[in-house]
């Protein structure tokens, strides 16, 4: 049993699908898990649907949502050379079924429609793909995830009921290899106990391959990007960029932490816990070694590793009269945070101020001034970048941070951390 996981970049196009069914036929005597995201953009204009219906601009959510169909009919079509196929019945649904949320009034939280309109992604594709699959002999059987992954109602960032999932994976997955060798599912969506959709965090499709390897105990799982394997930084952002061949779970999980987008952060556990290795293969050139992910690797072997997070904000509270930010203080900031989901992703405070670097979203950032004002004076700058190197080296730290304000700044042996104003 191997797990694969095609990410968007791999769907964008009738040509990358067709690479892909040929990554596939090249495993004939493997069972497969396939777990396959939403194609190309689609996540990002789904997310367009959803903000503008919670803005009550209905008419440009069903032109935004109408877009959509057309391009997914279109592929299916180029696919299948025909509209006569029993699969556009199911889009068709999939499509009403979005068109029934957009004629509602959004009288609940942005995040239960966003996981509503969102996660349709995925259900679209993976009928298109598994659907042409069939056409051309890769017999393949097609699951709703969200029949199988049980959730609690965390909109935008489910978390799986693990006893109950492993029930419906063993009683309603397992059976399906009797009959095709080949199983295709969702990632990055499931369902709570109400039959309401849910995602589990943005690029959770990783995730949701890593349970997935997991409760089937997989020989492995592989995700296949558009790069040669895991890279030591972005190749979009930075020159140079070198391919690493081996790396720990740690490691990654590391990386990850720092806003790296090669991995989801909640993959690693999953296939730890049953010390199953992660692949990462490039679907361009599959012969290509990629690179290996694993309990145990050689550190020393690591260039520095560089993690960019853009379109950060520094977030500053100062006490009102002059009190120290003692234990007591920061942990009613620390409930704040949690209550309001918001993610600190670099931290430091003083005898009196508490700085702390998030993620730019205008609307939670309103929230938590509400929340914080009454005890604290507050201050943000925006548009800054959070800049981290794991295995430093002085120079090349200084050469990242050239023409730019150092704000923030944490280091330690291993690892630096700067916050970037240009």
């Amino acid at each position: 049993m191997k797990v694969f996981k095609f990410g968007g970049a791999s769907l964008e196009s009738v040509e990358r699908i067709k690479q892909v069914a040929q990554i596939v036929q090249s495993f004939p005597d493997d069972k497969l898990l396939i777990v396959i995201s939403a194609m190309g953009k689609t996540t990002n204009e789904l997310e367009k649907v959803a903000q503008n219906f919670y803005m009550r601009k209905r008419e440009i959510a069903a032109q935004l949502l109408y877009n959509v169909e057309q391009h997914h009919i279109q592929v299916a079509e180029s696919l299948l050379g025909t509209r006569q196929h029993p699969l556009f019945q199911q889009l068709q649904q999939f499509f009403t079924e979005a068109e029934w949320t957009l004629g509602e009034k959004p009288l609940r939280t942005y995040d239960y429609y966003y996981d509503q309109l969102v996660g349709m992604g995925e259900l679209l594709s993976t009928a298109i793909v598994s659907a042409f699959f069939n056409t051309i002999g890769l017999s393949n059987t097609w699951v709703d995830v969200r029949d199988v992954f049980r959730t609690d109602d965390n909109f935008r960032d489910a978390n799986i009921d693990w006893a109950f999932t492993q029930k419906q994976v063993t009683d309603k997955v397992v059976p399906l290899f009797n009959q095709t060798s080949i199983v295709i599912a969702q990632g990055f969506i499931g369902s709570t106990d109400q039959n309401e959709s849910v995602t589990l965090g943005r690029e959770g499709s990783d995730y949701s391959a890593a349970v997935f390897a997991n409760m089937l105990d997989a020989e492995s799982q592989t995700i296949w990007k558009d790069v040669e394997g895991l890279k030591n930084a972005d190749p979009k952002l930075f020159p140079n960029t070198v391919n690493i061949p081996e790396i720990s779970y740690g490691e990654v999980i590391e990386m990850a932490y720092y806003g790296a987008q090669v991995i989801h952060p909640k993959t690693i556990k999953p296939l730890q816990n049953k010390q199953i290795p992660l692949l990462v293969k490039c679907f361009l050139d599959k012969n290509l070694p990629g690179t290996v992910i694993r309990e145990q690797a050689d550190t020393k072997q690591l260039p520095p590793i560089i993690v960019l997070k853009r379109n950060q904000v520094l977030l500053t509270l100062t006490s009102k009269d002059y009190a120290f930010i003692t234990e007591d203080k920061i942990s009613d900031i620390y409930e704040t945070f949690h209550r309001l989901k918001v993610k600190i992703n670099l931290m430091q405070n003083g005898a009196i101020t508490f700085s702390c670097c998030i993620d730019h979203n205008p609307e939670k950032i309103e929230l938590l001034i509400k929340a914080l004002h009454n005890d604290f004076k507050i201050s943000y700058n925006e548009s800054l970048e959070l800049l981290t190197v794991r295995y430093y080296q002085d120079g090349l730290l200084e050469e990242l941070s050239n023409h730019h304000t150092v704000l923030l700044e944490q280091r330690s042996n291993i690892t630096v951390q700067r916050l970037l104003k240009k």
